[in-house]
């Protein structure tokens, strides 16, 4: 099953946190979904799922349902079921260490301040596979870091982000068809 190519979206469950910032991860996942005409109503692994094509290879696009800091949960289970290599995901999330807007492409590292991050490496013991980060930017001056994820975008930064996640999701395609370095070269200098 090793050409299996599973894309996580990060992101919590429910309505009430549809629009926040914390959410951007499920955006993406939602557009590639739209993109390619695959269906995301499957409900297993403790996630909302559906399967498809993108680039000639077969995907999995995921969006956890756990809430975000047990995300690792699901991912883990999608893993084991489906006996895939780490290096055969891809994993969308919100980032308040990049600007708003800015996206970055990497091949593997630590989660950062990220805990959906954190809880997929430490559920799946690697940090070894592709990410695509999308920049929220820092919480102002004497906001809480968790009132600020699941807060939603300004006018002026939801233009931004909707950009963002085309080029997010652009990136995805592109690791897909020719590989991390590739999706690197193209998208880590694009955005504000």
């Amino acid at each position: 099953m090793d050409d299996l190519i599973v894309v996580i979206g990060l992101g919590n469950p429910g309505r009430k946190y549809a629009e926040t910032r914390h959410n951007v991860g499920f955006w993406v996942v939602e557009l590639l979904a739209s993109k390619h005409k695959i269906k995301i109503s499957k409900l297993k692994f403790k996630a909302l799922y559906g399967e498809g094509v993108i680039c000639g290879k077969r995907v999995l696009l995921v969006m956890p349902q756990t809430y975000m800091n047990l995300s690792g949960e699901s991912v883990r289970d999608i893993i084991s079921w489906y006996k895939i290599s780490v290096k055969n995901i891809i994993i969308i999330y919100d980032d308040i260490d990049l600007p708003t807007g800015r996206i970055r492409v990497r091949p593997k590292g630590s989660a950062g301040t990220h805990n959906g991050m954190r809880s997929v490496i430490y559920q799946i013991m690697s940090d070894e596979f592709p990410r695509v980060r999308v920049g929220i930017d820092k919480p102002p001056e004497g906001w809480d870091l968790a009132d600020y994820v699941l807060s939603k975008f300004s006018k002026e930064d939801k233009e931004k982000i909707a950009k963002a996640v085309v080029n997010a999701a652009d990136a995805v395609e592109t690791i897909i068809d020719l590989g991390v370095d590739q999706a690197m070269n193209k998208f880590n200098n694009l955005g504000t």
